[in-house]
């Protein structure tokens, strides 16, 4: 089950001006993926179900950003190949990927060179802008009410959830998961 528009802005309270297509988002993927990726725990936990299970790190974001605004994926976009992901993904194994494996072949050599260390920066950079197109296309996504339903008082945990998108759980993405659900929660004085 999807939802349309009219059901998302509903679900998400948000006023509705004279422009139809004012976002109903509280904070934009983009800006909420930067401030969580800053919590302690969050970028390794994310860095451990990319480098160690396969898992997207921005459909991990994207999965808590909804989770922020009482929304979850629905069961079969756990699938790979559902037909949402198909532009996501290529855009990935295109551009984002391929910038990512060059920015990490030259990690090394950037460290005694300052040539390649200027090359890797730049790199570096357009992985980045690349990852924010990825997050825009995936609140496009959300924001079309396809491949997200609201959450009920019946749905277990984000990290419960999102072991589906794992093939075989391990005990350290079980930990990277619930790491994600716990720093979801406002940071305290320590944060």
């Amino acid at each position: 089950m999807s939802m349309n528009s009219t059901e998302l802005r509903r679900h998400l309270r948000a006023p509705i001006g004279n422009n139809d297509t004012t976002s109903p988002w509280r904070l934009t993927l983009w800006d909420f993926a930067l401030t969580f990726y800053a919590r302690p725990g969050v970028e390794a936990a994310c860095l451990r179900l990319q480098d160690g299970a396969g898992l997207d790190v921005n459909a991990l974001l994207w999965a808590c950003w909804l989770e922020r605004h009482d929304l979850t994926p629905t069961a079969d976009m756990a699938a790979a190949d559902h037909p949402l992901w198909a532009d996501v993904r290529t855009w990935q194994r295109e551009i984002t990927t391929p910038l990512r494996h060059q920015r990490r072949a030259l990690k090394a050599r950037a460290n005694v060179n300052p040539d390649i260390a200027e090359l890797r920066a730049t790199i570096k950079h357009a992985e980045l802008l690349a990852e924010r197109e990825t997050l825009a296309q995936l609140q496009a996504i959300a924001s079309s009410g396809q491949g997200i339903r609201p959450l009920t008082d019946q749905d277990p945990g984000l990290a419960r959830r999102l072991c589906a998108w794992l093939a075989t759980p391990t005990f350290s993405d079980l930990r990277a998961l619930s790491t994600l659900q716990a720093r979801l929660d406002p940071p305290g004085p320590s944060d």
